[in-house]
């Protein structure tokens, strides 16, 4: 198998376990709110229009999201101290703790489902894991773009 057969293959198998993934979460919010929400616990405060880009949404689609989450106690809005003009998105105690409930739920299920692969196909997961963390930190660096 080529590089490039061997690069689709793997992307083709990884997309697919993200969705897979993704319809398994609890559906308390919309996808784009989670997702924000843990741009935010990886990132950082962020301006809205720096959400818009990551998030892949117009700004008043985010700026109405972001008040809702705000109003749920999820994110609050704070005055950046080197622009006073500006205003960053910043996630709340409770909203850091969503994620973190939400992304041990995930964990929980994948740790589910690899108890049940066979030893030599786990020993295969872990050969791969440098390659898979490094997979995600370049999307992270492609998706969420520079720092604000």
């Amino acid at each position: 198998m080529s590089r490039q057969d061997a690069s689709a293959a793997i992307g083709a198998t990884l997309y697919d376990l993200a969705t897979r993934a993704a319809r398994r979460l609890p559906r308390d919010m919309s996808l784009t709110s989670a997702a924000t929400l843990a741009t935010l616990d990886r990132t950082g405060p962020r301006r809205i229009t720096d959400l818009t880009a990551v998030e892949g949404v117009t700004q008043p689609a985010m700026t109405a999201l972001v008040r809702v989450m705000e109003e749920s106690g999820l994110v609050e809005r704070w005055g950046d101290a080197s622009d006073k003009r500006v205003t960053l998105v910043c996630l709340t105690e409770a909203g850091a703790a969503y994620v973190r409930t939400r992304r041990q739920a995930g964990v929980d299920a994948f740790e589910r489902l690899i108890g049940e692969l066979p030893g030599d196909e786990v020993e295969a997961l872990m050969a791969a894991l440098p390659a898979l963390k490094h997979l995600a930190e370049l999307e992270s660096q492609d998706r969420e773009g520079p720092k604000q």
